[in-house]
């Protein structure tokens, strides 16, 4: 997963985290895939639905294809690459609760534009400051 650095991969955050997350975004849709808690080399995609946090295992099988689980009855599919797998669950009627319209990414990380650190003679030098277009 770490391979295809993908802007929805939250890596190890706990299931209320990634709850968190979707919550506070918000909309049906909502997704993001986090590393499972209680299999290793296991990873989640959590869908928002109707207030509730939905959660499909991706696993890879031996020959390095993605799969998800899905509601009983739907046809298991295979796909070489999450991102793949992730365009075909944009589409209803995958077998999950809800397709895949909203991708919530990482927080990030880099400060946003604009934003500048200055060294101040009464601040240390990583105290940050945000330029303010109409007072320059």
């Amino acid at each position: 997963m770490e391979k295809e650095k993908l802007a929805v991969y939250h890596g190890s955050i706990s299931k209320e985290e990634g709850e968190r997350r979707l919550w506070r975004d918000g909309r049906d849709g909502s997704y993001l895939i986090r590393n499972s808690e209680s299999l290793v080399g296991v990873y989640c995609l959590c869908v928002l639905y109707k207030g509730c946090v939905y959660t499909y295992r991706l696993t890879m099988d031996g020959e390095g294809s993605w799969t998800a689980e899905t509601a009983d009855g739907v046809e298991r599919r295979y796909f070489r690459k999450v991102k793949n797998l992730i365009a075909a669950f944009q589409k209803p009627g995958q077998g999950i609760a809800m397709h895949l319209l909203y991708p919530v990414t990482m927080p990030n990380k880099t400060p946003p534009e604009g934003f500048k650190r200055h060294t101040h003679s009464n601040s240390s030098p990583s105290t940050p400051t945000t330029l303010n277009p109409y007072h320059q």
